[in-house]
């Protein structure tokens, strides 16, 4: 079973990224992002908690994440496994996903970081927020914030996946296509 973490700060395209892998690897894509948008939508309790913290830049707890990717994991089992989308994002949740993965036999096989630069990333996300109408992509200092965020609490799970010898950067800069051949040969070279 191949599950696969793709990684890397708001803007660096995991979403776009990660669906295309599922589909050409046969994977299950499982987005935090996406899980947390619908809720907000149907305006759970889980969806106006996350609205609150997400408009202000901040992520929602572990404890909302971690019940998230729970809930998905038995999911994998039927497909050829799982692309982790907005997960983990910090040391505690990568433990936790090690340990979810450990209980029904399978690990992680590797973390794809898209490395993507700051100034890249908050053109895409001012852009994405033209286009989308997310309110945390339209302010400047609001994406400014989640990038420090991203930095300061996000940014050492790649140490984490590094020791474990699971870690490959990806030039995350170029078209869509250019990237996900980069990606595409990352996770061929681990089959």
């Amino acid at each position: 079973m191949l599950n696969i973490i793709i990684f890397g700060a708001p803007g660096a395209g995991k979403g776009t990224q990660s669906a295309r892998i599922a589909k050409a690897f046969g994977l299950k894509h499982i987005s935090t992002g996406e899980m947390l948008r619908a809720a907000i939508q149907e305006k759970t309790p889980i969806g106006i908690e996350a609205q609150r913290l997400i408009d202000k830049g901040n992520f929602v707890s572990d404890e909302i994440a971690i019940g998230l990717i729970e809930q998905e994991l038995a999911t994998c089992e039927a497909a050829n496994g799982c692309v982790f989308d907005g997960f983990p994002r910090n040391t505690l949740q990568a433990e936790k996903l090690d340990e979810m993965l450990g209980l029904i036999g399978y690990s992680v096989t590797m973390m794809i970081s898209l490395e993507v630069t700051d100034d890249e990333l908050v053109a895409r996300l001012l852009n994405r927020g033209k286009e989308t109408d997310r309110p945390d992509d339209k302010e400047e200092s609001i994406i400014r914030k989640r990038l420090d965020i991203y930095d300061n609490t996000t940014r050492p799970v790649l140490g984490y996946y590094k020791n474990q010898g699971k870690f490959k950067g990806i030039d995350g800069m170029g078209s869509v296509n250019e990237i996900f051949e980069r990606i595409s040969m990352a996770i061929r070279n681990v089959q």
